[in-house]
């Protein structure tokens, strides 16, 4: 038998490891969590209230998470995952289709399978500066989501990148067409000297992941929902039915600490430490690529792609968010006073990092597909598994969604490329975690 996960992960805190990835706590060492004790994992015990029938204690602190005086709190204890699933089954039943984002997360695809949805897949623009998606193409916007019962926006990019979400939803709320913002990554939004929340902008769902960014536990995030936003009875309704019946104390114990921590945040100690540990990267000639969010940063080296730097920061136990052909991600924590981060030890570390410059271009042509479409929710029923070589023009059957970031680059029902084949290539070259991938082989339609 193989060693056990708690082996693992053991094996793993002996090392020493550094995280410039989710969630925000960073390995216990930033935030309050602290407070936590495994003795507080109990059930609805008198007086500790009901997750799914709030009339005290918990109704309580979550009143307490005020970000906006338009917006109810509500804890999700299974992630935004749960509120995602729980805001699309509300208009389910409501006329009209939806529209979404291509680089929606692959919960919003699971929920419109469930519900076999037909949705709009919308233009998209994609960055110059990560070659990631972007945001929805705003020049034709208003035709693509004119006849939409309700619009679905990822914000900001998984890459810290934010568009211009103010004139998109000036255009959605010309339409009258409700709003869900998967702010997943911006649960920190609205500190100083970062980006906007779309709670300012007067979205009628914003989901965050608090423990992304914030110092809560994973699993543990927070629905927004507007004091005005349709159908919002029943989708409080169908958030106990995407929750776990025993929610845990300790998930929501952390969200109230990670609000406190938001309420308290002084971000000057943040922007000094980033500054260091960006100077400490050029010094070791890194390229630094500075994004709308200042909480990522993407590092690239002249002649390496991305996996091969993230294997390089791993032999000194740094581990980044993810890599891509061209760079990687690191997400960084909310440093504050006192905090327990090793800071000097992660410069110390970098400064061990030795890498000769190659002559050599990385290839940065994914095969992004930006142009509007139509998704059809559903299974499809008759499949068959073929190598991937072979799969130029036929029908996917499945998602291919590499992991992280989980939003799927080829859709179901979609026709498969040449340049599609040579991306999942690509990726089993690289030993890359890719959903819908195993052992060179894919799902496709059986025809």
């Amino acid at each position: 038998m193989s060693e056990s996960l708690l082996h693992k992960l053991k094996g793993l805190l002996a090392e020493k490891p550094i995280s410039l990835h989710v969630p925000g706590h960073k390995n216990m060492t930033i935030g309050y969590l602290n407070q936590l004790n495994f003795k507080m994992d109990v059930t609805e015990i008198t007086g500790l209230d009901d997750l799914h029938s709030p009339e005290s204690v918990i109704a309580e602190s979550m009143q307490r998470v005020t970000k906006h005086p338009d917006y109810d709190a509500y804890y999700l204890v299974n992630g935004t995952t749960s509120g995602i699933l729980s805001v699309i089954q509300a208009f389910s039943s409501k006329k009209g289709d939806y529209a979404i984002v291509r680089n929606a997360h692959k919960s919003v695809f699971h929920a419109l399978d469930l519900i076999k949805a037909k949705a709009q897949l919308l233009k998209m623009d994609v960055s110059d500066v990560t070659n990631q998606y972007l945001g929805p193409n705003k020049t034709s916007l208003y035709d693509q989501v004119k006849d939409s019962k309700l619009a679905v926006f990822t914000y900001p990019n998984y890459y810290g990148e934010c568009f211009d979400i103010k004139t998109v939803m000036e255009c959605l709320k010309s339409l009258k067409i409700p709003t869900l913002i998967d702010e997943a990554h911006g649960a920190h939004l609205g500190l100083e000297h970062f980006p906007e929340t779309t709670l300012n902008l007067g979205a009628d769902y914003v989901v965050q992941s608090y423990h992304k960014t914030l110092p809560s536990l994973t699993m543990s995030s927070v629905i927004f929902i507007h004091k005005n936003a349709p159908y919002r009875e029943e989708v409080i309704k169908y958030l106990s039915y995407f929750q776990s019946s025993s929610p845990s104390y300790l998930l929501m114990s952390s969200l109230e600490l990670a609000q406190k921590f938001y309420e308290d945040y002084n971000s000057e100690c943040f922007f000094q430490k980033r500054e260091q540990l960006i100077q400490q990267l050029k010094s070791k000639e890194f390229e630094v690529i500075e994004v709308d969010d200042p909480l990522k940063i993407n590092i690239r080296y002249k002649g390496y792609n991305g996996y091969e730097l993230q294997s390089y920061f791993e032999t000194q136990h740094i581990y980044v968010e993810l890599a891509d052909d061209l760079q990687v991600l690191m997400v960084l924590p909310l440093w504050h006073e006192d905090d327990q981060y090793p800071f000097d030890e992660l410069l110390s570390r970098i400064e061990d990092i030795q890498l000769v410059e190659r002559q050599w271009d990385i290839n940065t042509s994914i095969p992004y597909r930006t142009e509007s479409s139509v998704y059809y929710g559903g299974e499809i029923q008759q499949v068959r598994k073929i190598d991937i070589k072979y799969a130029k023009n036929k029908i996917l059957a499945n998602h291919i969604v590499p992991y992280p970031p989980g939003i799927p680059l080829m859709f179901k029902g979609e026709k498969i490329t040449e340049d599609m084949v040579k991306l999942m290539d690509y990726w089993c070259e690289h030993h890359q975690s890719v959903e819908g991938i195993k052992n060179l082989k894919i799902e496709i339609k059986d025809e």
